[in-house]
């Protein structure tokens, strides 16, 4: 199974002319499951994959030949104002091979100054063989507030414990966590290296199966859009335990939409794209 975590860096830059880089990208990894970050939506939309206007999201899985379910941010106004387009909201998305039988939405915790409306979104996937349960989030940002990512990824460990039961595949989750692997929230979050955010939760950080000498910055300033930031990896895949004969197990993991496609740079985040062992090997 083929799992990738992108963000997509809404409707910044020329996001026309890469909206179509997205889509190549994709179409050449021909991803399973696919967690998004920074989706746009124009026109009416809510959780249920329902859109009265045009949905990145629902763009994508059109042309790839996916399923698609979407949550948009509750505060995308502080988003618009970045551009300039009260019209436009900003989300998280899941495309998925196989149908979406269950969804849920957590809003991330956060003081109102920081507030811009981060979530964590719950898909149930109906598998080949077995339900999965995937989750996608976007977490805060600012540099400073790894105390604030702390809670979040308290609060998204929670999530996963209320939904992760009645099937024998680990949940994947996935996501821009702005935080550099090392990091308080990091460690945290996965439950190996510290206390876990939750009681009896591990949760793998699916890069420690990558090439040693791969390169591993989904931020990385050799993309024109990053600037002058040092590189370094925020974007995550994480996995729980395997299952049954290592069902869920990582096999290979990899950056992709890493460079320009047709001179365009797709997104200002690089995707993490991971195979997991589906019972079928």
């Amino acid at each position: 199974m083929r799992v990738v975590t992108w963000n997509l860096w809404w409707r910044f830059g020329p996001w026309e002319e890469r909206q179509k880089a997205i889509l190549a990208v994709l179409r050449e990894l021909r991803p399973d499951v696919v967690g998004l970050q920074e989706v746009w939506s124009t026109g009416a939309s809510g959780a249920s994959g329902v859109s009265g206007g045009e949905n990145l999201a629902e763009w994508l899985a059109d042309e790839l030949g996916l399923h698609w379910a979407w949550a948009p941010s509750p505060a995308s106004e502080r988003w618009q104002r970045r551009i300039g387009d009260p019209g436009v909201e900003v989300g998280n998305a899941v495309l998925s091979r196989w149908p979406v039988i269950d969804r849920a939405v957590l809003r991330l915790p956060a003081p109102d100054a920081l507030d811009d409306g981060r979530l964590a979104f719950h898909t149930r996937l109906a598998g080949p063989s077995y339900e999965i349960p995937f989750f996608t989030t976007h977490l805060t940002s600012a540099p400073t507030a790894s105390a604030l990512r702390c809670q979040q990824v308290t609060a998204l460990a929670e999530f996963v414990a209320a939904h992760r039961s009645g099937t024998d595949f680990p949940p994947v989750i996935t996501g821009d966590f702005n935080a550099w692997p090392d990091s308080d929230e990091i460690r945290l979050f996965g439950g190996y290296k510290t206390a876990p955010a939750a009681p009896d939760q591990l949760f793998l950080d699916a890069w420690e199966y990558a090439d040693p000498k791969a390169p591993s910055a989904t931020w990385d300033p050799a993309n024109p859009y990053v600037r002058v930031d040092p590189p370094v990896r925020i974007d995550y895949i994480h996995v729980g335990p395997p299952g049954p004969a290592g069902l869920g197990h990582v096999l290979d993991v990899r950056r992709a939409g890493d460079g320009p496609v047709d001179g365009v740079w797709p997104s200002d985040h690089a995707a993490v794209v991971a195979d997991l062992a589906d019972g079928s090997e």
